[in-house]
């Protein structure tokens, strides 16, 4: 490919928040006609850096060019109007119009101060034509598929005439089938000239498109590379933050492993699946054991523990809890049955901020019993006390505003409403995100503590030292897919990397295990 000048340059962008820097003195830079793939984990700054491109935020210093010259944008608007424009997860169509006119909104042609509607749908075409994107302008949008509206969305961009296109996660709900016929449309992109910013975490995907590969981590740049001079692992390393070389061999041997017999299985799940979320697998979950999971954000960790808790309901596939067949059509079903989710978004799902902590732990015990059966006060508080003291929560005030506590603090007391249900499985969703190194330690104890008194757990952590350190099975996902079920005898952080980045055949890969079912 013939080297040109940049389209878009940022020079040591840095965005600071309260209490936070979201960008730290940023480099970034695009190329006409290339695919360029941003990269991070959640908090790595790629949403911050989106938005300070495309003039949703203001950049407290550094410099961004386009087309060699310095700009800086007063809103979205003004982007738009210089040649910028994203396309978001979720697409901001209006279904009630026709396709057409959602390509040309606020471009319609005119004539005689009135919509030319003829002209508008032809001009509506010839953008959908330059994508090989075989639709009648005419027809309501609300009668495509999500993946057709997304390929509308994207030729709403061709219509404006830009020339830098950010594609944020276009992926994350299409089927195989439909991200072939986004990458078609890509790849016509790009024979245009037009730049293409590609936010995705399915490796896979991102090899396939690339031109060029920007990673950040913690609101800094790690580094630009070009994918085929970078191994999938390397990139996988520099996403997680890992050096392989200074963690191989640590927390070899689990913790909280159960002796003897093992014990039978509390959660069979057998060709488990739900379409765009996750594909078929298989998995159990015994009594007393502690099973890790590791992936890359948007592999399918989150979607898994949903499933399996009742959040979101199976297309196909057999769900068997304590040797019965369930379907949860809730996570309520699946509390009852014994199986609790705690959700990785404590703030949105988990913890009431405006109750107390009283209240908070026996939420899921009084609504168990019934609104018409109220737990006593003496009684709540008698709860509540038994686990501020067994778990350490501050402060050791039951009447606090949960919405006061630390985060550390806010999870210790999401916990404590769960444990109050006397589960059989506890599901955990990156339960020490954001807390700090004592809470993070008092929870990872804990959990072994549930474990040696016989309960199951599922851990859910994009911290692998985490995983490998607790759990004594290791799942790993990739791409939607669960691509290894792994006894944790002698792991390493290295041969999780690799599976993570190659699935179940990383060729050539020093130390790589593949994978192999936890009955062997």
């Amino acid at each position: 490919m013939t080297q040109q000048s940049p389209v878009l340059e940022m020079e040591g962008i840095s965005v600071a928040f309260p209490g936070v820097n979201a960008l730290d003195r940023v480099t970034f830079r695009m190329f006409p006609g290339e695919v360029h793939s941003l990269l991070g984990e959640n908090g790595a700054g790629k949403s911050t850096l989106i938005k300070a491109m495309t003039g949703a935020i203001r950049f407290d210093s550094g410099e961004l060019r386009l087309f060699g010259e310095p700009v800086r944008f007063a809103g979205p608007v003004d982007a738009q109007r210089a040649g910028i424009s994203a396309v978001y997860q979720e697409v901001d169509l209006i279904p009630t119009l026709s396709v057409g006119e959602n390509i040309m909104l606020g471009r319609e042609a005119r004539r005689g101060g009135s919509i030319d509607w003829k002209r508008t749908h032809l001009l509506a075409a010839e953008a959908l034509e330059a994508l090989n994107v075989d639709i009648d302008p005419r027809t309501p949008l609300s009668s495509h598929s999500f993946a057709v509206q997304q390929l509308v969305a994207i030729a709403r961009t061709v219509a404006a005439d830009a020339r830098i296109v950010v594609l944020d996660e276009p992926t994350s709900s299409l089927d195989n089938d439909e991200v072939t016929d986004l990458f078609r449309v890509i790849r016509a992109m790009k024979e245009q000239g037009v730049a293409i910013l590609f936010v995705s975490h399915f490796l896979e995907q991102v090899y396939e498109i690339s031109d060029r590969l920007t990673v950040l981590r913690d609101g800094q740049l790690v580094g630009e590379y070009q994918p085929d001079q970078l191994l999938r692992i390397e990139l996988v390393k520099k996403i997680v933050g890992r050096d392989i070389d200074e963690l191989t061999g640590q927390h070899r041997r689990p913790l909280g492993e159960v002796d003897g017999e093992e014990a039978p299985p509390l959660l069979e799940a057998h060709q488990l699946r739900r379409a765009n979320a996750i594909e078929p697998f298989d998995l159990e979950v015994h009594e007393g054991e502690v099973v890790g999971v590791a992936g890359l954000l948007g592999s399918g960790r989150t979607e898994l523990a949903r499933l399996l808790g009742g959040a979101d309901q199976p297309d196909g596939g057999a769900l068997v809890v304590e040797n019965r067949r369930r379907r949860f059509a809730s996570p309520r079903n699946a509390i009852r049955a014994g199986v609790i989710y705690s959700p990785e978004n404590r703030a949105a799902d988990g913890i009431l901020p405006e109750l107390t902590i009283r209240e908070n732990i026996v939420l899921s015990l009084q609504s168990d019993r019934g609104w018409f059966r109220p737990l006593s006060k003496s009684r709540q508080t008698e709860l509540a006390r038994s686990y501020i003291e067994s778990l350490h929560i501050r402060p050791a005030d039951p009447e606090a505003l949960a919405g006061t506590l630390s985060g550390g603090n806010q999870q210790k007391v999401l916990l404590a409403r769960w444990l109050a249900m006397a589960p059989k499985l506890l599901i955990l969703d990156e339960p020490t995100r954001g807390v700090d190194i004592g809470a993070k330690v008092d929870l990872q104890r804990l959990v072994l503590e549930l474990a040696a008194n016989g309960m199951g757990v599922m851990y859910i952590s994009a911290e692998l030292e985490e995983v490998l350190r607790l759990g004594r099975r290791i799942v790993v996902l990739r791409d939607r897919e669960l691509v290894a079920d792994i006894a944790n005898d002698g792991l390493t952080i290295d041969n999780v990397l690799a599976l993570i980045a190659y699935a179940a055949s990383p060729d050539g890969m020093a130390g790589a295990v593949p994978p192999a079912s936890h009955n062997e």
